[in-house]
């Protein structure tokens, strides 16, 4: 047998109305603008933490990703940073930079060209000291490591 939910009813004679919002209606726009400008102030002081040249977001990282979004596969119209060929980018305190990256597939036409033109732009980069390119094969590349960008441009989305 189920039990019966316990409703209790009570009548009341009245509601106090909830507090409302407090609004000033003496406050001229001057200053209602500088009361916000006081609120915004603390906000718009802060500054971003500083982050190594090294590290992702840094200066250094950063120009070496947007030099690897330069460089277009042949056969494929994206650049080989969106295509998901390059799995990381590591730059040490003196400024080398190591990029692991891998191709399509072993046979890709540009499979003896494509690592020295990586090197060359990366070490190009200004202040980068050395560049270095690992290509490796595990974990083989297959499309679902190219961005949304390139899937969109290769109509995949």
């Amino acid at each position: 047998m189920m039990d019966e939910p316990n409703i209790r009813i009570e009548e009341v004679e009245e509601v106090a109305p909830p507090p409302r919002a407090r609004v000033d209606l003496d406050e001229t726009p001057g200053e209602k603008l500088t009361r916000k400008r006081d609120y915004l102030d603390g906000f718009l002081s802060q500054k971003p933490p500083e982050v190594a040249a090294g590290e992702p977001g840094g200066v250094i990282h950063d120009a070496v990703v947007n030099a690897l979004k330069e460089i277009y596969d042949p056969e494929i119209p994206v650049n080989i940073y969106e295509l998901g060929l390059i799995y990381g980018v590591e730059v040490s305190p003196d400024s080398d930079v190591v990029v692991t990256m891998t191709l399509t597939t072993p046979h890709c036409p540009v499979a003896e060209s494509m690592p020295g033109e990586v090197e060359l732009r990366v070490g190009a980069v200004p202040g980068v000291r050395d560049a270095e390119v690992n290509l490796v094969w595990d974990p083989p590349w297959d499309p679902a490591k190219m961005s949304d960008e390139a899937r969109l441009e290769l109509g995949m989305l």
